[in-house]
């Protein structure tokens, strides 16, 4: 089901017919995207791109993770969607990355907004949580704009492939907080 964020902004349930666009971004912008994404270090083919989607397919029916991309006027522009989906506690942890090209549009930060409230009202979630390496300023704008709480760090949370280990900074919103 395609999610109408606004008049420019969809978000479509990631498919294998999303492969060869999501490859080519992650591809063509390989050290713009590898600073703070350690899996494009590991994403050397098309089907390294299609086995992560299969991977996500086959959790449909109570799935862990959710992915969207990201439309911008109809292209492609990045993906955003819930990883350790935690029903029993009613918690989710949202990422983000987009492609060069989109950044400095706010559209991080609507498709943020738009599915916390997607979450907390129809997914029955309690808590979004967002991480982000405490180096990597621009990712911590979406979570600042929208006044989620810095809750601490997370040491040495994230692994890249060259062992390098980042800090990670631990944001969350709750239900109680409001809708955004």
């Amino acid at each position: 089901m395609l999610l109408k964020v606004n008049n420019r902004l969809q978000l479509k349930p990631i498919g294998l017919e999303d492969a060869p666009l999501i490859f080519q971004t992650i591809d063509s912008q390989r050290v713009y995207l590898g600073e703070w994404l350690p899996f494009v270090a590991f994403t050397k083919t098309q089907q390294d791109t299609e086995e992560f989607i299969r991977s996500i397919s086959v959790q449909y029916q109570q799935p862990s993770s959710i992915v969207y991309t990201i439309l911008y006027d109809d292209n492609f522009a990045g993906l955003i969607g819930f990883k350790e989906i935690d029903r029993s506690n009613s918690r989710a942890e949202l990422g983000y990355w987009l492609s060069e090209l989109y950044q400095k549009n706010g559209i991080a930060t609507t498709c943020t907004k738009y599915l916390c409230n997607h979450a907390f009202n129809l997914m029955g979630m309690n808590r979004i949580q967002i991480k982000c390496a405490t180096q990597n300023v621009k990712s911590q704008q979406v979570p600042v704009r929208l006044n989620f709480a810095l809750e601490g760090v997370e040491r040495q949370g994230e692994r890249f492939s060259n062992d390098r280990f980042v800090d990670l900074n631990v944001y969350s919103r709750l239900k109680c907080d409001g809708n955004l």
